[in-house]
């Protein structure tokens, strides 16, 4: 059984896709890894180093009571001999060997699309992440990001109220981060699936990021770029996207906006522009028929909608403009807001919510 053997190898951080892969050649049966001596390593494949941290690991760790935490907390184990590995994922030049999963494992399996951009995201920014994460969570297709702030928590927000979304994190499933987000990835492993390749322990470390975007795009056949500063992670997962033959896709911003960097440069190398819908699903040869949806709206409801526009509006503006009442214009926002038309950004600033 492989899986006891990947949860020991897993926590060796620096162990190589091609060490692994020797191990499970040369031994017969993987729980040989539990008996071998450091001679029978090395003849493996092993570097020294490997070996001597398996040999010391298997003193210290207790491999059955690590897998028993793991299945107290619901979480399954995917390996990369199970017939439920996302096949889209091990098509990539260093998957993991081993997943930690969260929910309906199944959702790994789906035609997946990833959303990511900068934790520091605009409104506008914030806006996009929404319409698009809406729009495809809408047809099916499972929304994938990195459970951050800014873009990726509006993707996940706005595909859970369509349909499903996967979460991939940068640490073990005892360090969610951001702890801002943990209620959210609740949410999210209700209907579809939180995924980490880190043991439950890991922390949220710098490093590991990087390593959690490759996964991000290789579940995925395409990366959409929203607000991104020119060092940000989420260039690296165009990166990523880029090297393992996923499409690429960025919107364009400000021009004068260091948010616009990352998404113009993509842009200028040959990614996808993308101002709608429509611009992805032609890309990944997807049919789609646009279809309008109508929510009637009161007089005060559509006068106060068409005010705030998509750029958004302080309350004390709203009033101004609508020549509302407080308590009318409050109570004709708050409607808005149950009908999902328009979010509060932040205190008392009131944007546009648009899908599709």
């Amino acid at each position: 059984m492989h899986r006891k053997s990947l949860v020991l190898l897993n926590k060796i951080k620096f162990i190589t896709h091609k060490e692994l892969l020797s191990i499970f050649n040369y031994f017969p049966r993987s729980e040989y890894i539990f008996k071998a001596t450091r001679n029978d390593l090395l003849a493996a494949g092993l570097k020294e180093r490997t070996a001597d941290y398996i040999i010391s690991l298997r003193r210290t760790l207790d491999v059955d009571k690590e897998i028993e935490l793991i299945e107290k907390k619901n979480i399954f184990i995917i390996d990369w001999f199970s017939p439920e590995y996302p096949p889209l994922l091990k098509e990539i030049a260093d998957p993991p060997f081993l997943l930690y999963v969260k929910g309906k494992k199944e959702a790994l399996s789906k035609m997946c699309f990833a959303i990511v951009g900068s934790r520091l995201a605009s409104v506008y920014g914030m806006q996009m992440a929404e319409r698009f994460a809406y729009g495809l969570a809408n047809l099916g297709i499972v929304i994938v990001s990195g459970l951050a702030r800014g873009i990726d928590t509006s993707a996940h927000r706005a595909a859970l109220k369509r349909g499903l979304t996967v979460a991939v994190l940068g640490s073990g499933f005892l360090n969610v981060y951001p702890c801002q987000n943990r209620k959210l990835l609740e949410e999210i492993c209700e209907s579809g699936a939180a995924v980490s390749e880190f043991p439950l322990d890991e922390p949220s470390l710098k490093e590991n990021f990087p390593r959690r975007n490759r996964i991000i795009s290789g579940l995925s056949k395409g990366v959409l770029v929203v607000e991104a500063s020119y060092r940000s992670g989420a260039l690296i997962t165009a990166r990523f996207a880029l090297e393992q033959n996923r499409e690429v896709f960025a919107i364009p911003g400000k021009a004068d906006s260091p948010l616009s960097k990352g998404p113009h440069v993509l842009i200028k190398d040959g990614a996808k522009l993308v101002d709608s819908l429509g611009d992805i699903l032609e890309e990944l040869n997807i049919k789609w028929e646009e279809k309008e949806s109508f929510v009637k709206l009161s007089s005060e409801e559509k006068c106060i909608f068409d005010i705030i526009g998509r750029e958004g509006m302080f309350l004390e503006e709203i009033i101004v403009r609508s020549r509302l009442d407080y308590k009318n214009a409050h109570n004709t926002i708050l409607e808005l807001q149950l009908k999902g038309l328009i979010e509060e950004k932040k205190p008392l600033y009131f944007v546009r919510k648009v899908y599709g």
